[in-house]
């Protein structure tokens, strides 16, 4: 996956918008104004910061060898993914999936039901 295939990707999500706020090498992705994606653009291998489930973080960082602890971010809420071949695209989506979950969850009711309805099972 490259920068393109990733924003691409997170533009298919329901009411995600994409800004440069941190300067123009970190893209960031948001739904309803939260951040669930944040991708350095300079970094090679490509890499990109994503939300976890905390109860999962530890696993994840032992299982694979490309996600470590946030970078700049909570550590026990964020993982930083590196693109270097090791997982599969698919991996990559899952996690970037689980992201955009956690996030949505993270609204209030009001605003999960308004705006997530027809998509819950998406989720």
């Amino acid at each position: 996956m490259n920068s393109e295939e990733l924003r691409d990707y997170c533009l298919t999500k329901q009411e995600v918008t994409e800004s440069f706020p941190f300067g123009s090498d970190t893209l960031v992705f948001k739904v309803c104004g939260k951040i669930f994606l944040l991708c350095s653009l300079s970094s090679n291998p490509l890499q990109f910061n994503v939300k976890s489930d905390p109860e999962k973080i530890t696993e994840l960082r032992e299982q694979y060898d490309c996600v470590l602890p946030g970078y700049h971010m909570n550590k026990r809420h964020w993982n930083t993914i590196i693109i270097d071949g090791s997982v599969s695209k698919q991996q990559l989506q899952k996690w970037i999936n689980e992201s955009y979950r956690l996030i949505i969850l993270s609204l209030p009711k009001t605003v999960q039901k308004n705006y997530f309805s027809d998509t819950n099972s998406s989720l």
